[in-house]
């Protein structure tokens, strides 16, 4: 029996880029720009994203499309394969393992999101001001309890809703259940992070008391080159970690995801498509 194939290489792309696109280009980006040289971080940033990042995207391609065609679609089975040794198959499941994982923890990040989207909708913030927040949102993932919640009971409701839907995008397959959804939600994405990228240029000086605080200021701690740190071997291995973070190769999901590949489907340009979307979301809209 075929297996499934995309129905596009745009709904192929953004389906990979969406798997990557995600808090690591939204809040850690940031963090580690600012930690590790400001501007200056950029240097070590791109090499390896030129050095180890796109070669590895390839290479992961390359591997998934060749199991693809030989009907695996997990990295064991595609170990086998290009290996040949009985051991292949058993350092392979370190494939499955690890995206389990990250499926498990996303998920439940997954249903914060909902339910964060849903309290905002319903008015639950309205008389929560700065100050109560954390105990409202600590109170919500059963950390204590307050008046805001007594329990972890909604956190579950809102993670079964979301684990539920995943399983109901799933069920629809690669084609109209992965790139569907990668279709209308990789642009609706791009939206709003330009509106939330325009906001938070427009907010000026939040807190008059304290004039200093303001967006200008906040760019130019970011983005100020701190060249002296490019003399730390930490900085660099942040960059090289950074890469890996964001494109998640090293850890098994690409090469499921390009297993769905056609044997004469451009992996080149395809690597090139999603590698740059994502950096585009990380540097243009996430720092």
């Amino acid at each position: 029996m075929d297996r499934e194939r995309w129905g596009s290489r745009i709904g192929m792309v953004l389906a990979i880029a969406g798997g990557a696109v995600g808090l690591g280009n939204f809040l850690r980006f940031p963090v580690q720009m600012a930690g590790n040289g400001g501007g200056a971080f950029m240097i070590p940033y791109f090499i390896a994203f030129l050095v180890l990042g796109i070669p590895l995207l390839w290479l992961e391609l390359a591997m998934g499309r060749f199991g693809g065609t030989k009907g695996h679609g997990t990295t064991p089975g595609m170990f086998d394969k290009i290996v040949h040794r009985p051991y292949a198959k058993y350092f392979g499941v370190f494939g499955i393992l690890l995206p389990l994982i990250v499926v498990i923890y996303y998920t439940y990040i997954e249903s914060w999101t909902l339910a964060y989207s849903y309290f905002s909708l319903t008015g639950a913030y309205k008389n929560v001001d700065n100050q109560s927040m954390g105990r409202f949102l600590s109170a919500y993932q059963g950390v204590v309890k307050n008046e805001y919640f007594s329990g972890i009971g909604t956190a579950y409701l809102f993670f079964i809703l979301t684990f539920a839907a995943n399983i109901y995008v799933l069920m629809g397959g690669v084609r109209r259940g992965i790139e569907l959804l990668a279709r209308f939600g990789m642009p609706l994405l791009f939206v709003l992070a330009i509106i939330m990228m325009i906001k938070v240029l427009s907010l000026g000086t939040p807190d008059p008391a304290k004039p200093d605080w303001n967006v200008m200021n906040g760019l130019a701690f970011i983005w100020t080159p701190k060249l002296t740190e490019l003399s730390s071997p930490s900085v660099w291995l942040a960059a090289a970690g950074q890469i890996f973070f964001t494109l998640s190769v090293g850890f098994g999901a690409i090469q499921t995801y390009s297993s769905y590949l056609m044997h004469d489907d451009d992996i080149a340009l395809s690597g090139l498509a999603t590698a740059s979307t994502n950096e585009f979301v990380e540097v243009v809209l996430g720092s």
